[in-house]
C-alpha cells in the first residue's frame, strides 16, 4: 500500500484517464464507422470495436488502478439493407451495414465523458491539496 495517499490518488486518476480516454477513442471510431460499407460487392463493412478494462496492479505502489486489457470486435451480425444500386450491393442488391448502434454509443460516449470528468475532479482536487498542504508548511 502507498505511504503517500496524495500520489497514490494521482496514480489512480489518472490511470482512470488513460483508459477513458482510450473509451472514448473506440466508440469515437464506431460513430464514425457506422455507415461505412465495404469496398466492394458482398465485402463485410466495419466492424463495432469494443474495450475491455482490466485491474491492474502497480507494484512499487501496491495501487489497484485500471488499464486496457484489449480493443475487440463485435461479433453481433451485420445490419442488411435492400440498396440494388449501392456498389457494396451483392448480387440480391442487399447491403452488409456496419454493427454499431448510434444509440448506444452516444450513451456509451457520455458515460465515458462523465467518468472521464470524475477522474478529472479528483485530479484537480489532489493537486489544490499538495499545494493547500506546501503553503501551510511555508508558513
Amino acid at each position: 500500500m502507498s505511504i503517500d495517499p496524495l500520489s497514490s490518488s494521482l496514480r489512480i486518476a489518472s490511470s482512470g484517464l488513460e483508459s477513458q480516454s482510450a473509451r472514448l477513442r473506440v466508440v469515437s471510431e464506431n460513430i464514425a464507422n457506422a455507415q461505412s460499407t465495404g469496398s466492394y460487392a458482398g465485402a463485410d463493412p466495419y466492424r463495432r470495436k469494443t474495450i475491455t478494462f482490466e485491474d491492474a496492479l502497480d507494484r512499487a505502489s501496491g495501487d489497484n488502478l485500471v488499464a486496457v486489457k484489449s480493443v475487440g470486435e463485435d461479433e453481433t451480425p451485420f445490419n442488411i439493407q435492400h440498396m440494388p444500386g449501392n456498389p457494396a450491393a451483392d448480387a440480391n442488391g442487399d447491403v452488409k451495414l456496419p454493427n454499431v448502434n448510434l444509440l448506444f454509443e452516444m450513451a456509451d460516449m457520455g458515460e465515458a465523458n462523465r467518468s472521464y470528468e470524475a477522474n478529472l475532479q479528483v485530479v484537480k482536487q489532489t493537486r489544490k491539496m499538495i499545494t493547500d498542504t506546501i503553503d501551510l508548511m511555508r508558513s
